[in-house]
């Protein structure tokens, strides 16, 4: 049985305490940092594991898996299948499971919009003007470094990403030298920077429409729109149509990854129940339990009665009911996305093929442009759109920081990973010398990261108070 509360009807209950809101803030950035900074170390060890892999014995066969078909079928209706072809391995991978990654994020969008860091102007200004410039520089440093042409030209969107799981877990190693303020900027940046990369993602790697399969998305979608209106709860009626939705996305040319994310926006935000509601009818149901008709047999087996169970049963039901779907879908990901999705997709993209590697890779091409603008671009772009926009008296600095800590937090900004190589394979598998291509742009994109991330560590060992700060 689940007995807690919503975020949204938690901010509600304490909404006349400011000192009680502060603390449930610092508590949802605590369970924040504590979620990405176990995967990030999981994704460190899984990127490892694929580059020895694939440079080892097993790379050929590392390399075979990922072209094994994939289908789920019934009848001549294959669900995993892009026209009468069935998606191999890693289409299944990068199409559908890396769905549920951006149905997951579009989430935790949702929830930011409505009751987080990007439900007011105020709150969002800073981190999306930073994450403007974070898209915006490292972009135009890949069109000034890359030759011109068409093919290479495709990856300039790889450097706009921010990893929300590897940037966190840097930062959470310094624990409360941090100022709260600080992680709210770079979380919500991390968040505003997925949906750039979303809206890039949905407006450039797309192939021919065919308009007939885009229809079918746009009925399935006006379904769900209509059964948000009516404030339809089930969580499974949206996870079957959402399924569709991808499916008939993936046959449309439109990036399948995309349906995620809008089949998120339209699952219900509120919960069917209020809290002040659920908590009389739990003190009624509490005040009517029959505490005296469990039977306990001499090995301390206890057996409730038909009525004690009715009234559990009642209340698990109201609990349920207590937490909106958005929260309960977004909490039940949690798990699977940080701890099975995301280092199945490293473990199959990470692989990367060391044979021939020489710093040339990293001094010319494409590999130079990721490099640099993930190490020097996203750094230059957002703290020099944030620090501008400070100047003008647009924002202000989060509170409790200087110039010198803030600027730490946005070298952090360029590690990127998950979306970066995303969009990579968009970019960059099996066109013209795909392979080759695709090998130097993850080599840019993991020494780009890893540089972000040691000069950031480094900045921030050196910028952040010495002592902890206290809890404000």
């Amino acid at each position: 049985m689940r007995f807690h509360l919503s975020l949204h009807t938690s901010f509600i209950i304490f909404a006349k305490n400011e000192p009680k809101i502060c603390h449930m803030r610092n508590y949802i950035f605590l369970s924040m940092f504590k979620k990405y900074v176990n995967s990030s170390l999981i994704l460190i060890v899984v990127t490892i594991l694929a580059i020895i892999v694939a440079n080892s014995a097993w790379g050929d066969v590392y390399r075979s898996l990922w072209e094994k078909p994939v289908s789920f079928s019934i009848g001549e209706f294959n669900l995993f299948s892009h026209g009468n072809t069935s998606l191999s391995l890693m289409d299944f991978i990068n199409d559908f499971l890396m769905a549920l990654f951006f149905f997951s994020v579009g989430l935790e969008i949702k929830r930011e919009i409505l009751v987080g860091e990007l439900s007011t102007l105020k709150k969002a200004l800073l981190p999306i003007i930073g994450a403007c410039g974070g898209m915006a520089i490292p972009v135009l440093i890949f069109f000034l470094t890359t030759p011109v042409d068409p093919t290479l030209l495709r990856g300039a969107a790889i450097p706009m990403a921010t990893d929300i799981a590897f940037s966190l877990g840097v930062l959470s190693i310094f624990g409360k030298r941090v100022p709260i303020g600080l992680k709210v900027f770079l979380a919500t940046l991390a968040v505003a920077d997925d949906l750039g990369g979303i809206l890039v993602i949905a407006l450039c790697y797309s192939s021919s429409i065919h308009w007939e399969s885009l229809f079918f998305a746009f009925l399935l979608v006006s379904l769900l729109a209509i059964a948000n209106y009516r404030q339809v709860k089930s969580k499974m009626y949206y996870i079957t149509v959402g399924i569709f939705v991808w499916y008939f996305l993936l046959n449309s040319g439109i990036h399948a990854t995309i349906a995620g994310v809008i089949v998120a926006f339209f699952i219900p935000a509120r919960p069917g129940v209020s809290a002040l509601h659920f908590v009389k009818h739990i003190q009624n149901k509490i005040n009517r339990f029959p505490v005296n008709e469990a039977t306990t047999n001499a090995k301390g087996t206890t057996i409730l009665s038909n009525d004690q169970i009715t009234l559990l049963k009642n209340i698990e039901h109201a609990s349920d009911r207590t937490i909106s779907p958005l929260q309960d879908m977004e909490d039940t990901l949690q798990n699977p996305i940080n701890y099975f999705v995301i280092p199945i997709f490293a473990f199959a993209n990470a692989g990367i093929d060391l044979q021939g590697f020489g710093i040339e890779s990293l001094l010319s091409g494409v590999g130079l442009s990721i490099f640099l603008g993930l190490f020097i671009g996203k750094f230059i772009g957002v703290f020099s759109f944030s620090w501008i926009a400070v100047r003008l008296g647009l924002v202000q600095l989060p509170e409790n920081c200087n110039w010198k800590s803030f600027a730490s937090v946005c070298m952090l900004t360029g590690i990127g990973f998950t979306v970066s190589m995303f969009i990579a394979d968009l970019s960059y598998y099996n066109i013209g010398d795909g392979n080759c291509l695709l090998n130097d742009a993850k080599i840019g994109i993991l020494c780009g990261s890893v540089m972000a991330g040691l000069v950031g560590w480094l900045l921030l060992n050196i910028n952040l108070p010495k002592r902890y700060l206290k809890d404000e």
